[in-house]
């Protein structure tokens, strides 16, 4: 594949498209909580709006024929990762946290592409992608 982003940096960004193109407003990427002075505890990739819900989006991707579905790599821990960067994100940026949100997670597979390489650079990669939405809330 030509494409220059490293695996994950193209999955989010084709998450990103989808969300959009789905009527999302993207307010947010790749937001870190941190322990105070200390390491990274967890992460969000994308934080978008639709209509009155937010949605805290993990994306996974994953090469073609891979041992493991990308959204099996979501577990409870991750979850309850995810829900605490979103209730601090939130706080953050002064919105209640009665408001409706939701932990959605995209998978993307990126698939084997055998087109003439001007092809794959105009029209983009060959994917498959999957949009589990509200997987649960803490």
């Amino acid at each position: 594949m030509p494409n220059t982003l490293p695996t994950g940096a193209l999955g989010e960004r084709l998450a990103a498209d989808y969300l959009k193109s789905r009527g999302y407003r993207i307010l947010g990427r790749n937001f870190f909580l941190r322990a105070l002075g200390g390491p990274k505890i967890a992460e969000v990739d994308i934080i978008a709006k639709r209509r009155d819900a937010f949605a805290f989006v993990e994306v996974k991707t994953i090469k073609a024929n891979s041992k493991y579905l990308a959204q099996d790599k979501v577990n409870e821990t991750k979850k309850w990762k995810i829900a605490k960067a979103a209730e601090m994100w939130l706080i953050k940026n002064k919105v209640p946290l009665d408001v409706k949100w939701q932990i959605d997670v995209i998978a993307v597979e990126l698939l084997p592409d055998d087109r003439p390489k001007i092809f794959q650079k105009i029209l983009g990669p060959r994917f498959k992608l999957s949009h589990f939405e509200n997987i649960g809330c803490y």
